[in-house]
């Protein structure tokens, strides 16, 4: 799925850096979230 600069990231739901799950929407509600991914990031590849 490719999404384009300024369009709406999907719900989603990942692991926090302490293990406790977060879901986007949770965020959103407290302050503005900003999406970067970076392709192997730390995969050593």
């Amino acid at each position: 799925m490719a999404g384009r600069v300024g369009e709406r990231a999907p719900e989603f739901r990942l692991p926090s850096t302490l293990g406790q799950p977060l879901a986007l929407s949770e965020i959103l509600r407290e302050r503005i979230a900003v999406l970067a991914f970076f392709h192997f990031a730390f995969t050593g590849g």
